[in-house]
């Protein structure tokens, strides 16, 4: 027991291998590099076609608005042209009513019929009443 125990040398920690943290946060460096590019090149990609598209639009909008000018004139021709045909129909149908065409012929022809006495009054005595002096 007491015997000499063999004389230990002090026990060093077996040595760690160092973890390069470098590496790592090198890598995560770069990974937000790329990130930040490709992020920028989104953002280039996303304004070039903004601009594209407000552009397109920018030579669209006079084309629209002259458009909706000659829209707006036909529109107006059109309710013009439909009065007019009402207007005709209504003559049309008047033309050819049997019991109006004793006054057509007189309203056109001048000829009225021979019951009625035509009344003239000639310019000579035609009195233009002239307002009474007090």
């Amino acid at each position: 027991m007491n015997a000499f125990q063999p004389s230990r040398l002090p026990v060093q920690p077996p040595q760690q291998r160092r973890v390069t943290p470098r590496r790592k946060r090198h890598l995560r460096q770069r990974s937000y590099q790329v990130m930040a590019l490709e992020t920028t090149a989104k953002i280039a990609v996303n304004v070039v076609i903004s601009t594209a598209a407000v552009s397109a639009l920018m030579q669209l909008l006079p084309y629209h608005w002259s458009q909706q000018e000659k829209l707006r004139t036909i529109r107006i021709d059109v309710n013009q042209m439909e009065e007019r045909v009402y207007q005709l129909q209504g003559e049309f149908s008047r033309n050819f009513d049997p019991r109006q065409a004793k006054m057509i012929m007189q309203e056109q022809g001048y000829r009225f019929d021979p019951n009625q006495r035509q009344v003239v009054f000639p310019k000579d005595t035609i009195e233009h009443k002239q307002p009474e002096s007090n």
